[in-house]
């Protein structure tokens, strides 16, 4: 199985297979909303798309990275986000990384969203399609955040390995110690919960995949279950 690992910036064209990684935090967060009973997940290209659907779908859920704002129910904080009933809603995600990451490959023929919390689910996906080429979209830093470049590879090797495998100690170190992680464990960034670079840092919490497709004009994610 072929990987590349790419940032947005380096996209040339439409991947067939796509894996798109985002640690921290937003497809941390995602995975949350549906283990907290969401039915969907809506990728918004803009804050103001965003809070449009919000305004169109009074009952939907809004959230968007950085300090809380007018019109947005709650932020992209995986520690603030797992005290909500969230079943059978839909949550509106804007963030500046994730979202924009899968968005930019929306048309690939399979686009899956990734952190460490899904990492095996995802590995399982594509050993079950087998023989593809994959293409890792690094969202942070123009594709050098080194949470997510960690996670891409670390996914990248259990997608060839059947049973135990790679030791996943050094990748979630260099999660730890990545930047992202100082800021989130410094204050810098904002909308923080005490909690979220350890939940981040959960390795295969979740036993579920998450699937990106186009809904009408609307990118949705959704759980996909794997066996195993």
């Amino acid at each position: 199985m072929e990987s590349r690992f790419l940032g947005m910036g380096e996209l040339r064209s439409t991947p067939s297979v796509a894996v798109v990684v985002d640690v921290m935090r937003a497809f941390t967060v995602a995975a949350w909303a549906f283990a907290r009973g969401a039915e969907k997940i809506v990728l918004a290209g803009s804050p103001d798309e965003a809070l449009a659907l919000k305004a169109r779908n009074p009952e939907w859920i809004a959230l968007k990275d950085g300090a809380p704002a007018p019109g947005f129910d709650t932020v992209n904080s995986p520690g603030l986000l797992r005290s909500l009933d969230l079943g059978g809603r839909t949550v509106v995600q804007k963030t500046t990384a994730g979202t924009v990451g899968a968005l930019a490959v929306r048309d690939a023929p399979l686009v899956l969203c990734a952190g460490f919390v899904v990492a095996e689910a995802t590995a399982r996906v594509l050993r079950a399609r087998g023989g593809e080429s994959v293409t890792y979209v690094v969202t942070g830093e123009d594709g050098r955040a080194d949470e997510d470049l960690a996670c891409a590879q670390y996914i990248a090797r259990r997608a060839t390995e059947d049973g135990p495998g790679t030791d996943p100690a050094d990748y979630l170190r260099r999660a730890r110690e990545s930047r992202a992680a100082h800021e989130l464990a410094e204050g810098v960034r904002l909308g923080v919960h005490p909690d979220d670079i350890a939940l981040c840092l959960e390795l295969d919490r979740f036993p579920f995949a998450m699937v990106a497709t186009r809904e009408d004009a609307l990118t949705v994610l959704r759980p996909h279950r794997t066996d195993g």
